[in-house]
């Protein structure tokens, strides 16, 4: 089936262009001004024309989590994350017991290509090797050591779909873990850690590649003791998640992280709760209450848990904040994150990628949306 978008600004990664986009099947095989012959017309009516966002670190959306490993509820969270512009994303699972992780993992591995929304790529396995002094709303009776053993206990042979794996480097083994995940496709994040600087670039000499919601639940950079956020910014090889909600990181300290980091290395996460996307009230995450009042998602004790923004929101924040332009921002929440995952089929609108593609208007509002060349 071929098919041609016309009357759209193509979102490039250089550059914004009046072009018309050609697409045979799943893929985009032509993007010029040579006018349509054959091809069913998509007409985007003067929209944006964007490569579709991928969330690498979501919890939940639309009233159900990760954790309730259920086909109807990674279906509703697929579903859900669609309509705010995200083409894939990683079901990203939480500190629970072991047995509540492991059926987690399965309900990804037997449901992932069945799902009606957003791709699931694969799961973020956000702990449990965590550390107490930085659980944020992590259980901390649940954390344990990143011990092969203890990896394996519940990923079991469904290695190929763990994605990304959020650790402590500090605790006992960790870097052991970290070079048995290294040539697994697994992506490493340092993430609710006290890691000295120095424990953190072990990690990342280790192999090590990214920061989980980088400046949230690490040990901060101040001038004597750079820490996991110095490492972070230091370290070329690594990308830095960033919830940009404007309540998690000041704007000013997010474009702090984007001078050092670039703009290639900075990655938009939602961190989404089950919460994101409804009205303010009490919901869950994982087995405690979350409060969601303006904006803001907190555990009864005032803890930050999780966020309810949505990534096109957030390439909003970072369009409007951030001092990029249009592409730039865009690139954040899907060149990058495609990069960071060794998806190069992903997250750019170029001739030989997938047809992942998003259609919104100024204040990027959702219009549209198509996954490999199939409108949904």
């Amino acid at each position: 089936m071929k098919k041609c978008i016309i009357n759209g600004k193509i979102i490039l990664h250089d550059e914004i262009v009046n072009k018309n986009v050609f697409i045979e099947d799943d893929k985009i095989t032509e993007i010029s001004d040579r006018q349509p012959e054959d091809e069913d017309i998509i007409d985007a009516k003067g929209a944006y024309v964007s490569p579709g966002f991928i969330d690498v670190h979501t919890h939940g959306r639309g009233g159900s989590d990760t954790m309730y490993a259920t086909f109807d509820d990674l279906n509703t969270i697929s579903k859900a994350t669609l309509k705010t512009g995200v083409t894939s994303f990683l079901p990203t699972t939480m500190t629970m017991p072991v047995d509540d992780i492991a059926k987690a993992i399965e309900n990804i591995a037997v449901n992932k290509d069945k799902v009606e929304g957003a791709q699931v790529l694969g799961t973020h396995l956000e702990g449990p090797f965590f550390n107490k002094k930085y659980k944020g709303a992590q259980p901390e009776e649940c954390m344990i050591l990143p011990t092969v053993d203890n990896y394996l206990s519940f990923v079991q042979d469904h290695q190929d779909i763990i994605r990304k794996i959020s650790i402590a480097p500090e605790l006992e083994h960790s870097l052991e873990l970290i070079s048995y995940l290294k040539d697994k496709n697994t992506v490493v994040s340092l993430g609710h850690t006290n890691a000295t600087y120095e424990q953190a670039q072990a990690a990342i000499d280790a192999g090590a590649t990214s920061g989980t919601h980088t400046y949230n639940a690490m040990t901060p950079l101040t001038h004597r003791a750079p820490g996991v956020v110095g490492a972070v910014m230091i370290n070329d090889s690594v990308y830095a998640e960033l919830i940009l909600d404007g309540v998690h990181v000041n704007y000013a300290a997010a474009k702090a992280l984007l001078r050092s980091k670039g703009k290639d290395k900075l990655i938009l996460i939602t961190d989404s709760l089950e919460a994101a996307g409804l009205e303010n009230g009490k919901y869950l995450l994982g087995n405690q209450d979350v409060y969601v009042k303006d904006g803001e998602a907190r555990l009864i004790d005032g803890t930050l848990a999780g966020s309810i923004v949505s990534m096109n929101v957030a390439v909003k924040n970072a369009y409007e904040h951030l001092g990029l332009t249009l592409n730039e921002a865009v690139n954040l929440a899907s060149y990058n994150p495609a990069q960071s995952l060794n998806e190069p089929l992903l997250g750019e609108i170029k001739v030989g990628n997938y047809a992942d593609i998003i259609f919104f208007d100024d204040n990027i509002q959702i219009q549209q949306t198509m996954i490999k060349g199939q409108l949904k």
